[in-house]
C-alpha cells in the first residue's frame, strides 16, 4: 500500500518518533497547484452535477474528496474573455483582448499584454515552476504567447478549434501546418489531443516532484470539432459546426477527458504529492449543443445561466472541506484565492477585481452577497444574492434564481425597484470597463439559431 509522505510523518509523530529535519522541509515547501480547465463543458455535464447518460468517475472522485461549488460562474459566456479573467484576476473588459470572442483570425495586434500582471508570473516570483499544457487562445506570436506572459513551459495550441486527430486547423487538410506548439515552435506529434495533454501533464508531475509547481492543464475538450479517440480527422469540406457530432461522440470525448484527469491524479499520488497539491477543475464557459443544461436557460455565447454557469471543484486534502457549497464565485476569483491558499510571497502588488475566497471556502454555510457582472455586445447581466437582472437588446428581465434557476418567470414588473437598482449598478460598473469596439460586435449563434439553420428549406 502506498503511503504519502505527509501521512507517514503523521504516523511517526503519533508514535512518538521525532522527525525534525523532515518536518522542517515539509513546512518550507508550499503546496503545488494543478489547475484543470475544460473547454465548453456545461454546468451539468459531469455525473456529479447531474449528467444522466454517462459517468465521469475520476472527476466525481475529485469532487467527493473536495469542495464542489454549485454556484460557480465563468467570467464570460465565451472562451478568450474568461481566460483573460483567469490570467489577470480582473474583469476581462479591462483589456482589449477581453472584449473579443472569437479573436479575429489573422489579427496579430490583439492579445494579452506581456507586461500585464499574470497568474504564472505571480506564481513564478513566489518560487514556483510554471507550465501551460493545452489551449492558450490569448493572442498569437510574435507579440503574444504563454512564455511572454510568464509561463516557464508551454505545449498546446495557441488558437482554437484544433482537430483532435491531425492537430491542424479545423477542416484545413493534411498539408496545413500543425497547431501544436512546444514553447514557441510548432511540432508534429501523433496522438489524440486530450491524451497528449494528459501525457505531458503526468511527465511534468514526475519531473517536478521535488519543486513546487503551478500546472495549468487547459484541455480543448469537449470543444468543437466533436471528435472522439479513434475517429478520423475532420472532413476538410466542413467549414462550420452545424452538421457534425452526436451525443455519443460527446460522451466519448468527455470520457477521454475524465480518464486524463484520472491519470494526472494517480500520478500525483504515485509521486507522493496527492495531499500536498491543490487541484482545481472547472470550465471556461457554459455548454454547447450536446451539453445537458436542464433546467438552465441558454448556452455558450449568452449570459443566461446556461452560458455562464460552470462546474467547479477544488480539492486540498485536510485543508479544505469535503462539501457541496452554494458560495458564488467567478473565474477571476481563482487567482487571488489560490495565491492566499499557498501563502505566496512576492514583491508584486497585484490589483484584483476577483475576491479572495479562501476563508469563505472553509465555511460550509458561506453565502457571499456580492454583485457579479457580465456583458456581451448585445446582452448584460448582474447577479446579487438570489436576484439576477438580464438585458437582451432592449428587453429587460428580473429573476429570483433561488426559486427559478431556469430564468422562466420575469419579475421585472413585480419588483421594479430591484430591477432599476440592478440596472443602475450595471451602468455604473460598465463605465469603468472598455467599450465594445465595432469590429467585436459579431452576431451570436445560439442553439436555437443553429436549429433553425439546420431546418431551413
Amino acid at each position: 500500500m502506498k503511503i504519502s509522505r505527509r501521512r507517514l510523518l503523521a504516523g511517526l509523530a503519533g508514535a512518538g518518533v521525532s522527525t525534525p529535519a523532515l518536518s522542517a522541509s515539509r513546512r518550507v515547501r508550499p503546496p503545488n497547484v494543478v489547475f484543470i480547465m475544460a473547454d465548453d463543458l456545461g454546468a451539468h455535464d459531469l455525473s456529479c452535477y447531474g449528467r444522466p447518460d454517462y459517468k465521469t468517475p475520476n472527476i466525481d472522485k475529485l469532487g467527493a474528496d473536495g469542495l464542489i461549488l454549485d454556484q460557480a460562474y465563468a467570467n464570460s459566456p465565451t472562451c478568450s474573455p474568461t481566460r483573460t479573467a483567469l490570467i489577470s484576476g480582473q474583469y476581462q473588459y479591462r483589456y482589449p483582448v477581453g472584449v473579443y470572442d472569437p479573436l479575429p483570425r489573422g489579427n496579430q495586434e490583439i492579445g494579452y499584454p506581456p507586461a500585464a500582471q499574470s497568474l504564472p508570473r505571480l506564481f513564478s516570483r513566489a518560487g514556483y515552476q510554471t507550465a501551460l499544457i493545452g489551449k492558450w487562445h490569448l493572442g498569437s506570436l510574435p507579440l503574444y504567447g504563454p512564455l511572454r506572459s510568464g509561463y516557464g513551459e508551454f505545449f498546446g495550441p495557441m488558437d482554437s478549434a484544433m482537430d483532435y486527430i491531425s492537430h491542424r486547423a479545423m477542416g484545413a487538410g493534411p498539408k496545413a501546418p500543425s497547431m501544436l506548439f512546444q514553447g514557441e515552435e510548432t511540432v508534429e506529434v501523433s496522438g489524440y489531443a486530450t491524451d497528449l495533454f494528459s501525457d505531458r501533464a503526468c511527465d511534468l508531475v514526475k519531473r517536478w516532484r521535488r519543486d513546487p509547481f503551478f500546472l495549468s492543464l487547459h484541455y480543448t475538450a469537449p470543444h468543437f470539432p466533436w471528435q472522439a479517440p479513434q475517429d478520423a480527422p475532420t472532413d476538410e469540406r466542413i467549414t462550420g459546426n452545424h452538421d457534425s457530432g452526436s451525443h455519443a461522440v460527446y460522451a466519448r470525448m468527455v470520457a477521454a477527458l475524465d480518464a486524463g484527469v484520472g491519470r494526472v491524479l494517480k500520478e500525483l499520488e504515485r509521486q507522493g504529492l496527492g495531499d500536498d497539491t491543490i487541484v482545481v477543475f472547472t470550465s471556461d464557459n457554459g455548454g454547447e449543443r450536446y451539453s445537458y443544461q436542464w433546467p438552465l436557460r441558454g448556452s455558450k455565447s449568452e449570459v443566461w445561466e446556461g452560458g455562464i454557469r460552470v462546474p467547479a471543484i477544488i480539492r486540498w486534502p485536510g485543508r479544505l472541506p469535503r462539501i457541496r457549497s452554494q458560495l458564488p464565485m467567478m473565474t477571476m476569483d481563482w487567482l487571488p484565492t489560490l495565491l492566499d491558499l499557498v501563502e505566496a510571497k512576492t514583491d508584486d502588488t497585484p490589483v484584483f477585481d476577483g475576491l479572495n475566497l479562501k476563508e469563505a471556502m472553509k465555511a460550509p454555510a458561506s453565502n457571499l452577497n456580492r454583485a457579479m457582472f457580465w456583458r456581451t455586445h448585445d446582452m448584460a447581466a448582474v447577479r446579487q444574492g438570489p436576484w439576477k437582472y438580464v438585458r437582451e437588446d432592449k428587453r429587460e428581465y428580473l429573476f429570483d434564481l433561488s426559486t427559478d434557476p431556469g430564468e422562466r418567470a420575469n419579475l421585472r414588473r413585480r419588483r421594479p425597484d430591484i430591477a432599476v437598482s440592478m440596472r443602475d449598478r450595471f451602468e455604473q460598473w460598465n463605465l469603468e470597463m472598455l467599450p465594445v469596439p465595432e469590429d467585436a460586435k459579431r452576431p451570436r449563434v445560439t442553439l436555437r439559431q443553429e436549429f433553425e439553420a439546420l431546418n431551413r428549406p
